[in-house]
């Protein structure tokens, strides 16, 4: 798991946060905090995920703008159809 400011905090910063988290919490509360910390994490994946999914299956059944379901000359092309009405009119 990436840090946001893995860069900026060092070992020795780390140290001293983990001593005050100590300090304000105490040694029995800590494991509690750590379990409940992890299933927050936990839960949060889970609904991202659902999320994800939920979207791409959204995407799948609607199916995307880019994608036609049209053989080659048939789709938006109405060039035949016009050309046939001018001439049609121009013979009139």
């Amino acid at each position: 798991m990436k840090l946001i400011f893995a860069g900026a905090i060092g070992g020795g910063e780390l140290i001293l946060i983990f001593a005050v988290i100590l300090l304000l919490f105490g040694a029995r509360k800590l494991p509690e905090l750590a379990r409940g910390l992890g299933q927050a994490v936990k839960e949060f994946r889970k609904a991202s995920r659902e999320i994800e999914h939920e979207i791409t299956s959204a995407a799948d059944d609607t199916g995307s703008p880019t994608q036609t379901h049209t053989k080659p000359g048939q789709g938006l092309d109405n060039s035949k159809s016009t050309r046939s009405a001018e001439s049609s009119n121009a013979k009139s």
